[in-house]
C-alpha cells in the first residue's frame, strides 16, 4: 500500500534507470524530485613499508619462515603472523622491509607500517591511534572511523576480511599491542627487542634474529669494498668489534666506501683504542670522529630533536638559521640519518624532505650533545624549536578557517625568514603529532606557561578531526595546569572545555562532567561571552548523551544567547535547542516547539548559505516530521539532505540520511523506496571504504 501524506495525496514513487554506468535513484514524491548519486573517489593501494635499501646477508631462515607463513595466506583462517625478535641494530625492520619489498606483487590490498615506538607514550600504546591511521590508509572516511579502539578493531579486521594485506608492526613490545592490530586476513609481521614468545598462542611464528656471524659479517663488508681491501683476519675482527650487528657496520662501512685511503686495519685500531661499550657505540664514535666539524656538530644537534623524524626545515631552525645541506649530506653518506620515502606525490618544497634515524643512533647523539653543549645552549636550540612548532601549528589551525581563538593570529617574526612556504595543515599536524607532544611535555617542565596551552588549542583541529584521544588528554592536562600557571582564566576555561569533549566522546561522561564544572566555576572571571557559549554548548551536549533533556533545552538557550551577534553560532546552537526539544520525553508539544526552532534556524541558514547546517537541519526536520506523523514531509526533508550531502561530498550524512529514507519507506509500506535506499547506502559505505574487502573506487 503506497503511503499517504497528510494531505491524503499519493505518496512516493521510485523510478531506476542506468546511465553511465551508475544507477540513479529518482525519488519523486510531492514537490521533491532528488537525483542520489555518490561522488566518484579513485582508489589508492596504501605502500606504506618502504625498504632502506641496505644490503644484508645470511638471513636465509628468517625469509623461509616470511615466504612460508606466505604460503598461508588466503585460506580463509585469518591472518598468518611472524614475530622477529632480537638486538637493536640486528637489522630486523630492514630484513622484512626487503621482503616486502620483493613480494609486493603478493599482496594487491596492500601493505601497511606502524612504528610503536614513534608513538609510545609513557610505555604505553594508543592502538586507537594506529588503527584510526590503518583505516584512514585504506580509504576509510573519517566520519566512518569509531571513537574507541575495541570498535576501531573490529571494523579494521571487518574490512580487511579477504583481503591479501601485509601488516608490519615495528618495535612491539607486548603481545597485547600485536592482537589488536590484526587484520582479518592476510600477513602480520611483527619486529621487537623485548621476547614475544606469547604470540605463539595465537598461531605465530617466532623467531630470533642473532647478530651476524664472523663469516657473514665479513661477506657483507666485502660486499661493499670489493677485494683487496683488508685481509680476512681484519674483516673477522671488524665484525667482533662491531658486535655483529649490521647498523654499526653500516655505520663504518660508509667511512671505508667514502675513504679509499682508510683501511681496515685502521678502522679496527681505532674502535680497538676505545674503551668497549657495545658495538653500536664504538662504531658510530668511529664514524664522528671521522666527520668534518659541521656535521659533527649538526649530528649532536639531532640528539635535542624532540623526535626521531624531521625535516631539513627543523635542523636550520634547530641550528640558529645557518645553512645545513652540506653537514646534512655528510650524515645521510655516513649513513647516521636516513631519507625517508614520502606517500603520494613528493612535496615540491624540498624543506619538507623527511629525515630519520635510528633510535640507537639517536641515543648517542643525545650523549654527544650533553658532553660537548651547555645547558643555557640546549635551552636555547630547545626554545627555538618550540618557537617553530608554535608558530606551524597555529598557521595550520587558521588553515581550516575562522572559528573563536584566544591567542593571536602568527605574526612575523625573526622565524619567518627559516619558514617556506609549504603550508601546514591536518596531515601535517597528524605526521608531526609525536614530536608536538614530547614538545609540550618538555615546555610544562620548563614551566613556559603561556606556550603549553597555545600549543594546545591550536592542536585543537588534529585532536578533534583525528582523534588521538591518548595524546588529546595528555595534552590538555598539561594545558589546564597551565593555563591555571598562567592566570589565564579564559584559557582554562578553553582547555576544560577541549579536555572534556575528549571524555564526552569516549563516554566518560563523569569525567566531563567534572572538568565543565571546574570550568564553570571559573566564568565569573571572563567577560567574553563566546566562552560561556562555548560551555554551555558542551554541556548541553553531555546533557543529551546522558537523557536529561531538558537540562539540556536550558544549557543550549543559553549557549544561543551567548551567540548574538554571530548567525552561525546562532544557527548551530538552534540546531541542538532543536535536538534537545525533541528528545525531551512525555511533552506531545515539544516535536512542534522542536520543528518551529528547526525552520526558523533553516531559514537564517538558507539566508546566509549555511549549506551544511542546512543539510544537517534537514535531516532533523525529517525526523520530527515523522515523529508529527507528516510522511510526505519527512521524505521530502530527507531526500533533499541526502541530495545536498552528495552534492557536499559528506558521505556519512547521505547515508544517514538515507538510512532515516529507508526505515520511513518500510514502516509505510514502500518496499521499492526502501530497496533504492538500501542499494545507495551499500555504494556510498562501499566508497566510504567500510565493506569488508569494498573497492573504493565506484
Amino acid at each position: 500500500m503506497a503511503p499517504q501524506g497528510e494531505t491524503g495525496g499519493p505518496g512516493p514513487t521510485v523510478n531506476n534507470s542506468i546511465s553511465d554506468s551508475r544507477i540513479e535513484q529518482l525519488v519523486q514524491g510531492q514537490n521533491v524530485t532528488v537525483n542520489f548519486r555518490a561522488p566518484h573517489r579513485p582508489h589508492v593501494t596504501p605502500r606504506q613499508i618502504q625498504p632502506l635499501r641496505r644490503a644484508f646477508v645470511n638471513r636465509a631462515a628468517e625469509l623461509a619462515a616470511l615466504t612460508e607463513a606466505l604460503a598461508g595466506v588466503g585460506h580463509g583462517h585469518g591472518p598468518s603472523i611472524v614475530a622477529f625478535t632480537g638486538l637493536g641494530g640486528v637489522g630486523k625492520t630492514e630484513l622484512i622491509a626487503q621482503w616486502a619489498e620483493r613480494e609486493r606483487a603478493q599482496f594487491p590490498d596492500g601493505d601497511l607500517y606502524a612504528d610503536l615506538a614513534a608513538i609510545r607514550h609513557q610505555g604505553a600504546v594508543d592502538l586507537g591511534e594506529v588503527l584510526g591511521s590503518f583505516l584512514r590508509a585504506l580509504q576509510v572516511e573519517k566520519e566512518y572511523i569509531p571513537d574507541t579502539a575495541a570498535e576501531r578493531s573490529a571494523l579494521f579486521r571487518s574490512i580487511t576480511k579477504g583481503r591479501r594485506l601485509l601488516v608490519f608492526l615495528d618495535n612491539v613490545e607486548q603481545p597485547a599491542e600485536v592482537r589488536a592490530l590484526l587484520p582479518g586476513d592476510g600477513l602480520a609481521v611483527v619486529a621487537g627487542r623485548r621476547r614475544l614468545e606469547h604470540l605463539a598462542l595465537d598461531g605465530a611464528q617466532v623467531l630470533t634474529v642473532p647478530p651476524l656471524t664472523t663469516g657473514a659479517g665479513s661477506e657483507l663488508v666485502r660486499g661493499w669494498l670489493g677485494s683487496g681491501r683488508g685481509t680476512e683476519e681484519e674483516l673477522a675482527e671488524l665484525v667482533t668489534r662491531c658486535g655483529g650487528l649490521p647498523l654499526a657496520l653500516n655505520a663504518v662501512g660508509s667511512q671505508l666506501i667514502g675513504r679509499r685511503q682508510l683501511t681496515v686495519r685502521r678502522v679496527v685500531a681505532a674502535l680497538a683504542d676505545r674503551p668497549r661499550q657495545d658495538g653500536v657505540d664504538d662504531a658510530l664514535e668511529a664514524v664522528c670522529a671521522g666527520l668534518p666539524e659541521p656535521a659533527r656538530g649538526l649530528y649532536q644537534l639531532i640528539g635535542v630533536l624532540p623526535g626521531a623524524r624531521f625535516t631539513r626545515e627543523v635542523l636550520q631552525v634547530a641550528a640558529g638559521g645557518g645553512p645545513v645541506d652540506p653537514a646534512l649530506d655528510d650524515l645521510l653518506d655516513a649513513h647516521l640519518i636516513d631519507e625517508l620515502p614520502v606517500a603520494g606525490e613528493p612535496p615540491e618544497d624540498p624543506a619538507e624532505d623527511r629525515f630519520g634515524c635510528h633510535d640507537l643512533v639517536r641515543e648517542h647523539a643525545a650523549r654527544r650533545a650533553a658532553g660537548a653543549l651547555s645547558a643555557a645552549e640546549i635551552a636555547a636550540v630547545q626554545r627555538r624549536l618550540l618557537d617553530y612548532y608554535l608558530h606551524r601549528t597555529a598557521l595550520a589551525d587558521r588553515s581550516f578557517g575562522e572559528r573563536f581563538r584566544l591567542q593571536e593570529p602568527p605574526a612575523a617574526g625573526l622565524l619567518t625568514d627559516l619558514l617556506t612556504d609549504h603550508a601546514p595543515d591536518l596531515d601535517w599536524l597528524e605526521r608531526e603529532s609525536a614530536t608536538i607532544l614530547v614538545l609540550l611535555r618538555a615546555a610544562a617542565a620548563q614551566r613556559l606557561h603561556g606556550a603549553v596551552w597555545r600549543l594546545c588549542e591550536s592542536l585543537w583541529p588534529l585532536y578533534h578531526g583525528r582523534k588521538l584521544y591518548a595524546d588529546w588528554i595528555e595534552a590538555h592536562e598539561l594545558g589546564v595546569e597551565a593555563a591555571g600557571w598562567d592566570a589565564r582564566p579564559d584559557a582554562e576555561i578553553r582547555m576544560r572545555n577541549q579536555l572534556a569533549r575528549a571524555h564526552y566522546e569516549l563516554g566518560e561522561h563523569e569525567l566531563a562532567a567534572a572538568q565543565l564544572a571546574l570550568a564553570g566555576e571559573l566564568l565569573p572571571r571572563v567577560t567574553d561571552s563566546r566562552l560561556a557559549g562555548m560551555l554551555r554548548e558542551s554541556q548541553g551536549l553531555l546533557c543529551l548523551a546522558q537523557g536529561r533533556a531538558e537540562a539540556a533545552v536550558a544549557m543550549f538557550t543559553e549557549a544561543r544567547e551567548a551567540n548574538a551577534g554571530d548567525t552561525h553560532g546562532i544557527v548551530v546552537q538552534s540546531y541542538n535547542l532543536a535536538q534537545a526539544l525533541f528528545a525531551v520525553p512525555d511533552r506531545p508539544e515539544a516535536p512542534a516547539r522542536a520543528l518551529a526552532e528547526a525552520e526558523r534556524a533553516a531559514e537564517l541558514a538558507e539566508r546566509t548559505g549555511d549549506q551544511v547546517m542546512i543539510m544537517r537541519l534537514g535531516i532533523l526536520r525529517g525526523r520530527i516530521h515523522e515523529a508529527l506523523g507528516q510522511p510526505a514531509a519527512a521524505i521530502e526533508r530527507l531526500s533533499g539532505a541526502a541530495d545536498l550531502a552528495l552534492r557536499l561530498g559528506h558521505r556519512f550524512k547521505a547515508d544517514q540520511a538515507l538510512e532515516l529514507l529507508a526505515g520511513l519507506a518500510e514502516r509505510v509500506g514502500d518496499t521499492g523506496l526502501a530497496r533504492a535506499c538500501r542499494e545507495r547506502i551499500r555504494e556510498l559505505r562501499g566508497a566510504a571504504g567500510v565493506l569488508p574487502g569494498a573497492d573504493c573506487s565506484d
